[in-house]
């Protein structure tokens, strides 16, 4: 890989030298860290699809603009109440590059013998928004997307335009929730109507509750995880 990252990973059931037959990589929010999704992960229930996977990488540290904090963070982010409602990222160029890593995971994944078609991407808040801007370019077949908490980062002229024929008819799982005091609604259901307009197989979920991950939407995208990779 091109670039140093830290992760973490443990395949699911109750033999973790067992091989995956899917590999779910995990895309934590600004200011955590892969880590902190372990144990979520470990609370969904994949057992039907078999082994799968969980791979956590940290963002990169970076300085914060809006605070000057170190944190860790796939790209540098406005101030939370200018962000909001913003049509484009505060750093282009820092996603982009966090879109490379994100590609190199999936080709690690590749290289230890799990085919693209079962290759997941999924994230929270900034992870979600890098799962939809690496998955929709990414040369390779993928089995999902999987986007809590986010919204598409550069418009959909750009998405368009950009998006490769691999992942057409994508299977995409968009929730958010109803009170999200970080991310507005609205910028999802963005989201949700243009990768519908442009033929993706989106799932849409509203959750009672902020900018967060509750059981309900693990529950819920356990289930649909396990339906989308039984057919993959």
């Amino acid at each position: 890989m091109p670039q140093t990252i830290q992760l973490q990973e443990f395949v699911t059931g109750r033999d973790p030298s067992a091989t995956p037959v899917a590999s779910l990589i995990v895309l934590h929010g600004l200011g955590t860290e892969g880590s902190d999704f372990v144990p979520l992960l470990r609370h969904m229930d994949l057992s039907a699809v078999g082994p799968v996977r969980c791979v956590f990488p940290d963002a990169p540290t970076r300085t914060m603009s809006f605070n000057g904090t170190d944190m860790h963070a796939w790209y540098d982010a406005a101030p939370p109440a200018a962000s909001r409602h913003a049509s484009q990222p505060a750093d282009e160029a820092g996603l982009r590059a966090s879109q490379r890593l994100v590609q190199t995971l999936i080709e690690r994944e590749q290289a230890q013998g799990m085919p693209s078609e079962r290759i997941v991407l999924m994230g929270f808040s900034q992870g979600a928004v890098l799962a939809l801007q690496t998955g929709l370019r990414a040369h390779q077949r993928l089995a999902a997307i999987v986007a809590l908490s986010g919204y598409l980062p550069l418009g959909a002229r750009t998405l368009q335009m950009e998006s490769n024929i691999a992942n057409q008819r994508l299977p995409i799982f968009l929730a958010h929730g109803q009170q999200d005091e970080v991310v507005a609604i609205d910028r999802a259901r963005a989201a949700r109507t243009v990768l519908q307009v442009m033929g993706h197989l989106v799932d849409w979920h509203l959750y009672d509750m902020g900018h967060e991950v509750s059981d309900a939407e693990l529950a819920d995208i356990s289930a649909w995880l396990t339906g989308v990779l039984s057919v993959v």
